[in-house]
């Protein structure tokens, strides 16, 4: 019996690497992609990475300028996620098994939450560039609007992961809705839910360069200024400030998830 399977699980991974090498090379002839060509590049690339992306003297000059856009950057992030938590929390208490007040409800904030969650933020920014032009405005809803698809689905699935025991209790004691909710559903849903708006800070905050070359906002914008104008040290110093910020965010999140579950 074992030896039957094995052949058989044997059969099944020659059949899987078959149709990998297939879909490789379907994919390298109609894209006409060589993998050789490209592999061979990888020296030239790196060689002038190394020489054009050199942080200098006169590229430190625009760190405070940098940093000023960074800081916006980073709050608009923040801004962004937790005005849309907010919002998630409610669409996620409607669309929760355990806490929908009717099915029109609970279907509409699924809904809600999986057209915003489906659309990359991306896609949300340049939909929106074309109602509100580039501003800081343009970005902040685009991050808005991503971050409340994902948030709802997250929260939805944390309230029905929630013990009832506790819902069920209140329930018979003839509570109100809103008692269930304060004192049953949030208290033992609350870790969770902040570690996915931690999540979310840290998703944006990486998203947030792009959204801003397509608004001409932020770092994104100043990133695409150098980019463009070909001052490629000034380009390596704004990565670099990018990257730090990301660790250091990262670092302080973890530690506050620690902290809470």
């Amino acid at each position: 019996m074992n030896e039957k399977m094995m052949r058989k699980s044997r059969r099944q991974t020659v059949i899987f690497l078959f149709i990998m090498i297939v879909l490789i090379y379907m994919s390298s002839a109609i894209t006409q992609f060589n993998f050789i060509d490209g592999m061979l590049t990888i020296p030239k690339a790196l060689g002038w990475m190394i020489s054009n992306l050199l942080i200098t003297q006169e590229s430190l000059a625009k760190l405070p300028l940098i940093l000023e856009k960074l800081n916006e950057t980073i709050f608009m992030s923040i801004a962004a996620t937790t005005i849309a938590a907010v919002l998630s929390l409610i669409l996620g208490l409607f669309g929760s098994k355990t806490t929908k007040i009717n099915s029109f409800l609970s279907v509409f904030a699924r809904f809600i939450a999986s057209v915003s969650r489906n659309i990359p933020v991306v896609a949300w920014s340049l939909i929106l560039l074309l109602s509100f032009g580039q501003n800081s405005v343009t970005g902040f809803l685009a991050l808005f609007v991503g971050t409340v698809g994902f948030l709802t689905r997250a929260f939805i699935e944390s309230i029905d992961e929630a013990s009832q025991s506790s819902v069920e209790a209140l329930t018979a004691t003839g509570a109100t809705y809103f008692h269930i909710v304060n004192k049953a559903v949030i208290p033992q849903c609350l870790p969770q839910m902040l570690s996915w708006i931690l999540f979310m800070i840290e998703t944006n905050i990486r998203s947030v360069t792009l959204v801003g070359i397509l608004t001409g906002t932020g770092i994104g914008y100043i990133f695409d200024m150098y980019y463009k104008t070909l001052n490629y040290n000034a380009v390596a110093l704004v990565t670099l400030c990018i990257v730090i910020a990301v660790i250091i965010i990262d670092l302080i999140s973890n530690y506050i998830r620690k902290v809470i579950l």
